[in-house]
C-alpha cells in the first residue's frame, strides 16, 4: 500500500509574483520531517545529542493557531491563563524508532486525581497493523494525571504512562514489551505539585517504537507516521489560587488520543533525509486541483467535454473496494478512507448492489466544480439520512472557526429527490439559497426513483458548483490551500423490507469534525489549458536524462528565468502527475519526473511548460518520453 505523500524537491515561487494566481502551494502546517539521526539517542530527558540541534521543530502556543486546518485550543476551567502554554517540539528517527523532544515553558507544574487538572501530553498514533481502513488510533497519554494517588499529591511527583502501552489500574508497572513500544524521560526545571516558587518548565524526551504500529521509516523512500498531540497545562492549583488558577489545552491538528477528531500531523521520515543532508525537502500538497477554462452548465449531466479532460482530478469511491482501490488514493487517503453500514429496518442486510461512484474536481477562478457519476441499480429517495442516495462534501472554511477554535467545516450535502431532482441539504442549501452554489442531478437512461427495488436502474450523475469566496477565500483564492472530503451515501430498498440497507463510503473524511481532510492545492491557471500553447520554437532544450531508470529525471536549459510546470502522462493519455516546480533560473536545471511511488513500471510521456513570471504566458514547451523501471 502506498504510504508516502507526494514530496516536491523544488524551489518555491518568489514573493514578487505578478498576480495572486501565480503563487506556489502553501507550506504544509499539518506535516513535519523527522530527520534520521546519525547517532543513537540516549533517552535521559536531556536533548544534548548533536542530532537534536539539527532536528526540525514546531512551536505550539496557547491561543495561537498551531497549524491549519485542525489545530485549536480551549479553556477547560478557571480563567484564561496568565502563563500560557509555550512548547517547542523536535523530531528525529533512528532505526525504526521515532523520537520527540518537547521543551515546555511552565511556571506551575503538577497534577491531581481530577481530569483536566494536570500538565502533560495526550497523543494519538494511527495503528497501521490493523487491516482495512480507516486505521484506528492508539492512545499515548503521558501526564501528571494520577487518579491512582490521592490529593494533594506528593511534591516532586513525575508523569506517568496511560493508554495503549500501559497497564491498568493507572500507575501499575509496565511490562518490558510496553516499555519497548513506548518510553519517555522527563527533566523538570523546578518542583512539581507546589507553587511556593515559580517553576521554569520541563523537557520530555520520548521514543515511539514504530514496529508494533506498522510503520517502517527505514525502507527506501521512508514512511509517513499519522500522529497528533494535545498539551495540557494546569496552573496555580498547588494550592488553588482564586486569582491565578487556570486549566487549558492546545493541540496540533487533533485534540484526543483515543478518538480521531479534526485532523492529524503527518510526520515524514526517510533514510536519505538526515541531520546532515541539508535543507529538508518541501512537503507537497496531497493533490492538486487544476484550474481549467470551462464553466459548465450545472444540469447534472456531465455532458461537457471538460468532464472527460484527463487534467480533472478524479477518484473512485466504491464499497468493499479493498486495497486495490485504496492504493489509488493520494497521501494518507488509503488510511483515512472508510465505509459504514448503519442499521436499517432493525438490521444490516446483505449489500446486494455496492456503492460505486466516480468523483471529479476542478476549479475556474473562485468557483469550484465537482462532477459525480454514480453506477446504481437501485436509485431511491428516502428522508432518512441512512437511506439517502447522495453525497456529503465537507470543506473547511478559511475564516470562520468552530467552538474549539478550529476551522469550521462546511457540510455540503445533497440527495436524489423523489422526482430525480437534486435536494440540497445542510450548508449547501444555505449557499444555494444565497446564490453562492448550484447543484443538479440527472438520471441515467432507464432509471426511475422508487423505494421498491423492482426495476434495475443504471444510476445518476450530478454537478455541484460553489463560490469559494462564501467559505472565506479571498478573490483569487489566496494561498490556494484547500481541505475537503467526500462521503457517498447509497440506499437500496427491496421487498421484503428487511433486505433494504444503506451504506456510507468515504474518501478521506466522513463527516465534519472527523479526521481527516485531504490537504489539496487549488492550482493557478499558469499551466494553462492543454493544447492551448503558443510558444517560441526551440526556446528551451533537453540536455540529458529521461532514459530508463527507477528514478527518471530530465535535464534542460532555458535562456530566461521561468515558472516551470511538469505533466506526466501514461500511454493512454491519462494524467499521472502534475506539479508546479516554481521559479527556476536561466541555464541548466533538472527535475525528477516522478515524485511518489504510485506509478507502475512502463513508458510515460512528459511535458515541461515554461511560463513568463511577469505575464503568465507560455514561452516554451518540452515534450518527451521515459521508461520507468522498478
Amino acid at each position: 500500500m502506498k504510504k508516502l505523500l507526494t514530496i516536491l524537491v523544488a524551489l518555491a515561487f518568489t514573493a514578487c509574483m505578478a498576480t495572486p494566481s501565480a503563487q506556489a502551494a502553501a507550506p504544509r502546517e499539518d506535516a513535519v520531517w523527522a530527520r534520521t539521526a546519525l547517532n543513537p539517542i540516549t533517552l535521559d530527558g536531556v536533548l544534548d545529542e548533536a542530532d537534536w540541534a539539527q532536528a526540525e521543530t514546531w512551536v505550539i502556543e496557547y491561543a495561537v493557531d498551531a497549524g491549519i486546518p485542525g489545530s485549536g485550543w480551549k479553556t477547560e476551567s478557571g480563567w484564561n491563563p496568565i502563563d500560557p502554554t509555550h512548547a517547542t517540539l523536535k523530531f528525529l528517527v533512528h532505526g525504526n524508532q521515532l523520537y520527540m523532544g518537547a521543551v515546555i515553558l511552565d511556571k506551575s507544574i503538577g497534577g491531581s486525581t481530577q481530569f483536566n487538572r494536570f500538565d502533560g501530553l495526550l497523543m494519538g498514533l494511527k495503528d497501521h497493523t490493523i487491516a482495512g481502513a480507516p486505521k484506528p488510533v492508539a492512545e499515548y497519554f503521558y501526564s501528571w494525571w494520577h487518579d491512582e494517588l490521592t490529593d494533594p499529591q506528593p511534591v516532586g511527583t513525575m508523569p506517568g504512562f496511560i493508554g495503549a502501552w500501559a497497564e491498568l489500574p493507572h500507575g501499575a508497572p509496565r511490562t518490558p514489551e510496553q516499555i519497548d513500544a513506548w518510553d519517555a524521560v522527563t527533566v523538570v526545571n523546578g518542583q512539581t505539585n507546589t507553587d511556593t516558587v515559580d517553576d521554569v518548565g520541563y523537557t520530555v524526551e520520548m521514543r515511539f517504537n514504530l514496529d508494533p504500529m506498522g510503520y517502517d521509516v527505514t525502507q527506501p523512500g521512508g514512511d509517513v507516521v499519522e500522529w497528533n498531540i494535545s498539551i495540557y497545562d494546569c496552573d496555580w492549583f498547588w494550592p488553588i489560587s482564586v486569582t491565578s488558577f487556570s486549566s487549558n489545552r492546545v493541540w496540533w491538528q487533533g485534540p484526543w488520543g483515543n478518538a480521531s477528531w479534526y485532523n492529524e500531523v503527518r510526520i515524514f521520515a526517510s533514510p536519505d533525509v538526515t541531520t546532515a543532508s541539508g535543507p529538508a525537502p518541501a512537503i507537497d500538497p496531497e493533490m492538486v486541483i487544476p484550474e481549467l477554462s470551462t464553466v459548465p452548465v450545472i444540469d447534472g449531466t456531465l455532458s461537457e467535454p471538460v468532464w472527460s479532460d484527463p487534467s480533472v482530478y478524479t477518484f473512485d469511491i466504491r464499497w468493499d473496494g479493498g486495497d486495490v482501490l485504496l492504493d489509488t488514493y493520494d497521501g494518507v487517503g488509503p488510511f483515512r478512507a472508510g465505509q459504514f453500514q448503519p442499521t436499517v429496518n432493525g438490521g444490516e442486510a446483505f449489500v446486494a448492489d455496492p456503492a460505486d461512484a466516480t468523483v471529479k474536481v476542478y476549479h475556474r477562478g473562485d468557483m469550484l466544480y465537482m462532477g459525480f457519476e454514480v453506477r446504481d441499480a437501485v436509485v431511491q429517495y428516502h428522508a432518512d439520512l441512512n437511506r439517502w442516495d447522495g453525497f456529503i462534501v465537507t470543506i473547511d472554511d478559511r475564516v470562520e472557526l468552530g467552538s474549539d477554535n478550529t476551522a469550521l467545516t462546511r457540510r455540503l450535502a445533497f440527495q436524489v429527490g423523489d422526482a430525480g431532482q437534486a435536494v440540497a441539504q445542510d450548508d449547501l442549501l444555505s449557499f444555494v439559497t444565497a446564490g453562492k452554489a448550484e447543484v443538479a442531478v440527472a438520471l441515467m437512461a432507464g432509471t426511475t426513483v422508487d423505494t421498491l427495488g423492482t426495476q434495475d436502474d443504471t444510476g445518476y450523475t450530478a454537478e455541484l458548483a460553489l463560490d469559494l469566496k462564501s467559505l472565506g477565500y479571498p478573490a483569487g483564492l489566496g494561498d490556494g490551500a484547500f481541505f475537503f472530503g467526500v462521503n457517498h451515501l447509497d440506499g437500496d430498498s427491496y421487498i421484503p423490507i428487511t433486505d433494504s440497507y444503506g451504506t456510507r463510503t468515504w474518501w478521506y473524511r466522513e463527516f465534519p469534525g472527523v479526521c481527516c481532510p485531504a490537504w489539496a492545492h487549488l492550482e493557478s491557471s499558469l499551466s494553462g489549458v492543454p493544447g492551448s500553447d503558443e510558444t517560441r520554437p526551440g526556446y528551451a532544450t533537453v540536455t540529458g536524462g529521461s532514459g530508463p531508470s527507477s528514478r527518471p529525471e530530465i535535464r534542460f536549459a532555458m535562456p530566461d528565468r521561468n515558472l516551470v510546470a511538469l505533466e506526466v502522462y501514461d500511454l493512454r493519455g491519462m494524467l499521472v502527475e502534475r506539479r508546479t516546480l516554481g521559479a527556476l533560473d536561466a541555464g541548466e536545471n533538472s527535475v525528477s519526473l516522478f515524485s511518489s511511488r504510485r506509478s507502475s513500471a512502463g513508458v510515460y510521456m512528459y511535458r515541461l511548460r515554461m511560463i513568463d513570471p511577469a505575464t503568465g504566458t507560455t514561452r516554451g514547451v518540452l515534450t518527451g518520453k521515459t521508461l520507468l523501471i522498478k
